[in-house]
């Protein structure tokens, strides 16, 4: 077994990325090497190795066999033999990929709403006081302002006062589950809120995008629960990635979360697209169309997304027991 623990690069890095294609390349030519291991090797393997019995078959590609190391120790060729390191690293990545792609279909539907909710108040009165206008794209500044009134609750009064009630702390992915229930919540409230302005559009025989006469604080509320939603399942992501990934490539666990979101802002916008294609909800004058319909589509998603999450979290074994989130009020 070859166990070399020297780690320079992250895995998102070209040499990295490298190291990972080697691990699966590797494995799958020495797929059909068996090995008796003896005490020593068996020590580390234990401890490293056999916690992933589910993708044992990469442990290939770590197995030395003659020929296969220089005289002073290095690997001859990268691409038929890997530390033991590289093994584990992307196992850790394997093993994550279920929960961290349920929060692509999580920030899919938050993406979504920041370019409706723009399209929405261009045609609600946006009036505060006879002379004061609220700038349409500002509307979003209720999630920023939500979501930092909550992160600071949060830490210093729902954390402390739930582990002095039930002696424990909420665990990291129970906290993204109730960012999953509010993003939810917050899609079924703007479909509400639009259902409500298109009724007064038609009651005042409004098209095209005519101002309804329908105030635009009316989604106040929506933006609201999505900040607190938001304030549970950031912190919730990275936490998570941060404390499951390994030690040599935890300074990428921040990028997991970016990665979503540039993923997720990609694919809301191919979901407009889609459905301004396929169907009458989205067309020029937003009360012609049915705006409704389409929060109530990102809230089915939502649910089903959701399912998923349930299953993966259910799913999910922690690497070490103290790793299940004994976590201070001041984890945030």
């Amino acid at each position: 077994m070859y166990k070399r623990l020297i780690t320079l690069f992250g895995p998102y890095t070209p040499y990295e990325n490298k190291n990972l294609r080697c691990v699966i390349i590797s494995s799958l030519l020495r797929i059909d090497i068996s090995c008796i291991f003896s005490g020593w090797v068996c020590y580390h393997a234990h401890h490293s190795l056999c916690m992933y019995v589910w993708c044992r078959f990469l442990n290939h590609a770590a197995l030395v066999t003659q020929g296969d190391t220089n005289p002073d120790g290095s690997i001859k060729k990268p691409w038929n033999l890997c530390t033991l390191q590289q093994v584990e690293d992307l196992k850790t990545l394997i093993r994550i990929s279920p929960i961290w792609s349920t929060g692509i279909l999580l920030h899919t539907p938050i993406a979504t709403q920041m370019s409706l909710v723009v399209l929405q108040a261009l045609a609600m009165d946006r009036h505060l006081g006879p002379r004061y206008q609220i700038p349409a794209g500002t509307t979003m500044i209720f999630v920023t302002i939500s979501t930092c009134l909550s992160l600071a609750s949060i830490d210093r009064f729902l954390i402390p006062t739930f582990h002095k009630l039930t002696r424990t702390s909420p665990t990291l992915l129970r906290r993204i589950g109730i960012g999953h229930v509010l993003t939810i919540s917050s899609m079924a409230l703007s479909a509400l809120v639009e259902s409500k302005r298109l009724a007064a559009a038609r009651t005042h025989n409004l098209t095209g995008n005519s101002i309804v006469p329908m105030s635009v604080f009316w989604m106040v509320p929506q933006l609201l629960v999505v900040g607190v939603g938001e304030a549970f399942m950031f912190p919730g992501q990275v936490m998570f990635y941060y404390q499951e990934f390994p030690k040599s490539i935890k300074s990428t666990a921040a990028a997991m979360v970016a990665v979503i979101i540039g993923i997720a802002f990609y694919l809301g916008t191919a979901i407009v697209d889609l459905i301004r294609k396929t169907t009458g909800w989205l067309p020029d004058g937003i009360n012609d169309g049915r705006m409704d319909n389409v929060y109530w589509v990102l809230t089915i998603a939502g649910l089903v997304n959701f399912g998923y999450f349930l299953v993966c979290s259910w799913m999910y074994k922690y690497q070490h027991d103290e790793n299940k989130e004994v976590i201070s009020s001041n984890s945030f």
